[in-house]
Formats: structure tokens, C-alpha cells, sequence
């Protein structure tokens, strides 16, 4: 794999990251109060929020223990000859609920709940506006991989969801394939079909973009698989509006306000894909994305996902990198989930890969 490929791994989780922190000082505050406070262009570089600058949010903690579960699944079904991606992912999001202070009924052991590497990293003790869907049924759930017993098509699950695009790309899965593990992930939390559809059509965007394809060609691929998908009608038709208006001569705030305020699955990915296809370089649809009334910083963080994994890190402007709480993790985790398919870890032993990997991304 080249260089560049390494980029766009890094441009998505990185993207997003700072899209969600620089959505995160405005993401409950109307146009106009944002407007009031920053000017009339709106916010356009970080503001204090949660104790400092940069500061991640929920999206991004989340996005991260994604990540978590599926190199957990990959180097356990490299040592063990069998896994579990939803099941090893909703045990990366026990760990998540844990340093959100809450603990699940599964009164897991406290050993496995320190386990790997990404727990141990103290900045994301922290709560920053967790969603109460994401909360309540991961506070529920009494086995890995039991399905959300809710019926929220919240935006909590397809915020989370790149880095199962990324994991895709690396084993060769298929579209369809992606779509589902999306699907299945959002559903750990989300019980609507729409909050499960939604999931599935940014993993397959993203996992088309690091392959090269154009925004317009990821949505498309995306598109094809969703109109088989049951349920289907509220996502196809927000994808629809969102292409319709980036081809129009619509003003841009115009078209995010007819998209919805993106607190809902259907609305945030709607706005996010508008906002990708429209803007004119990574800045300025990034700030289209945050300058809203309602969810900016998931906003923020999808289409910083799809621009990242299309164009690479390069096109993230340097004082946002830099600012970037957590920058090195999230690089690193990108990098982690580029190079997992050449560690050499194996059923037989021998592997000289496998005790780090083991010990960083253990399996259960």
C-alpha cells in the first residue's frame, strides 16, 4: 500500500476529529447565536470548549473504540481462527460507557475492562455530551453483539462507524459485506432502521473513497446497496435531496437549513454528504458543516470522515492538526487499522507480531 494511502487512513479519523472539535463550542447554539458570538462567517477556528481548545467530543471517543473493536477482532481471529467484529466492538464500547463513569449489566471483570492500550489513554476519561441513546443501551446490554432493545434513529451510530470503511478496504471485504458490519454496528445502540441504514451507507462511502473513487461515485455505490436495503425510503430520499442540492444553485446555508438540523441519523449523514460534495476545499466545507443550527459537531465530524478518506491528511489546515486534542492516537489508530493486514500473527504461533499485538488489542 503507498503513501498515500496511509494519508487517507489518517485524513479520515483525523478529519473528523476535527471537524467534531471544532463543531464542539457551537453544537447546541442556533445560526444566529453562533453568529453573534464568532461573526458573521461563523466559527472558523477552535473555541473553549470542555476545558480547552481542540477538545474532542463523544463522536470522536467512540469513532476511536470502533476502531478498537475491529483490530481486537482482527488479531483474534488471527490467533484463535474465529471472531466476532459486532461482538469485539460492542466490547470496545463497554469501555467506552466505562470511561464515561457508567458501567453495563454484564459485570465484566475489571481486568478486561483496563485491557489494551487505547483504555489507558486519560483524555478520554472524560464526558463530553454523550448521547443518551449511546448511554442507556450500552447500560443495558447483557451480551456482546445483543441489539439495541430502542427505537432511536439518533445520529449516535453513523457518527462512529468510519473506521469500519477503513477496516473493509484492508481485508478486502465487499461492498455489501461493509454495508452490513456498518448496519450491525449502528444496531448495537440504534434499534431504527434508518439509524442502522445510514451506518452501513458512510462505511461503504468511506471504504470507496480510500480506493479513489470520486465523493460522487462513493455515494453512488452506496445508493445501489441502500435502495435493496427494507426501510430504506427515509435515508435514500435525505441522500437524494443532499445530491439534488449540491448540483443547484441553492445558497449553501439554505440547503443545510431544507437538510434538518442533523440530530437525526438520516439528517446528520444528509448534511455531511451536502456538505462534502459542495464545498470548496476541506476548510470551507467543514465550516459549512458547523455553522448550522443543531448537531454541528457530529456534522462536522461525518464530513470531515468522507473528505479526509478522500484527499488524505494533507488537506486538513496545519492549525487544526496541531490543535488536535489526542492527535497522535488517532493517528496512530489510523495507522494500526492501514498496517493490520500485514502483522504476522497466526493460529500456529511463530508470528512475530503476536505478543504486542496481543497485548494491544487483545481478544477475549
Amino acid at each position: 500500500m503507498t503513501l498515500e494511502m496511509t494519508s487517507r487512513f489518517r485524513g479520515c479519523l483525523l478529519g473528523g476529529a476535527v471537524g467534531d472539535a471544532l463543531g464542539a463550542a457551537v453544537e447546541f447554539l442556533s445560526h444566529e447565536e453562533i453568529q453573534s458570538r464568532f461573526g458573521a462567517e461563523g466559527i472558523r477556528e477552535y473555541a473553549p470548549a470542555y476545558g480547552g481548545l481542540g477538545r474532542i467530543t463523544d463522536d470522536t471517543q467512540m469513532t476511536l473504540f470502533t476502531a478498537e473493536g475491529l483490530l481486537r477482532s482482527h488479531v483474534r481471529g488471527c490467533l484463535r481462527g474465529i471472531t466476532t467484529q459486532s461482538g469485539l466492538v460492542s466490547s470496545a464500547y463497554e469501555r467506552w460507557l466505562y470511561t464515561q463513569g457508567e458501567r453495563s449489566r454484564k459485570e465484566t471483570e475489571q481486568e478486561w475492562l483496563d485491557s489494551g492500550w487505547l483504555i489507558k489513554q486519560r483524555e478520554l476519561h472524560s464526558r463530553r455530551a454523550p448521547g443518551m441513546t449511546c448511554l442507556s443501551a450500552l447500560k443495558q446490554m447483557r451480551a456482546y453483539g445483543d441489539r439495541a432493545q430502542n427505537d432511536s434513529k439518533g445520529c449516535g451510530g453513523v457518527m462512529r462507524v468510519a473506521p469500519i470503511g477503513l477496516f473493509a478496504h484492508v481485508m478486502g471485504a465487499s461492498h455489501e459485506m461493509c454495508f452490513e458490519l456498518g448496519e450491525e454496528v449502528c444496531a448495537l445502540t440504534h434499534g431504527h432502521v434508518t439509524g442502522q441504514l445510514t451506518g452501513g451507507v458512510l462505511a461503504v462511502m468511506i471504504q470507496c473513497l480510500v480506493a479513489g473513487d470520486s465523493m460522487a461515485q462513493a455515494l453512488a455505490h452506496a445508493m445501489r446497496i441502500l435502495e435493496r436495503k427494507s426501510g430504506c425510503e427515509d435515508t435514500l430520499q435525505a441522500l437524494k435531496q443532499a445530491r439534488e442540492l449540491a448540483e443547484s444553485d441553492t445558497a449553501p446555508q439554505v440547503a443545510v437549513v431544507m437538510l434538518g438540523l442533523g440530530w437525526i441519523a438520516e439528517e446528520a449523514l444528509a448534511i455531511s454528504v451536502y456538505c462534502a460534495l459542495k464545498g470548496r476545499d476541506f476548510r470551507d466545507a467543514i465550516e459549512l458543516a458547523v455553522n448550522h443550527d443543531g448537531d454541528s459537531d457530529s456534522t462536522g465530524a461525518i464530513t470531515g470522515n468522507l473528505l479526509g478518506a478522500m484527499s488524505g491528511e494533507e488537506v486538513i489546515p496545519r492549525s487544526w492538526r496541531e490543535g488536535l486534542e489526542l492527535h497522535d492516537v488517532i493517528r496512530g489508530m489510523a495507522d494500526d487499522l492501514h498496517d493490520c493486514g500485514r502483522w504476522e500473527i497466526y493460529t500456529d504461533g511463530g508470528g512475530k507480531d503476536e505478543k504486542w499485538a496481543w497485548e494491544k488489542y487483545p481478544g477475549y
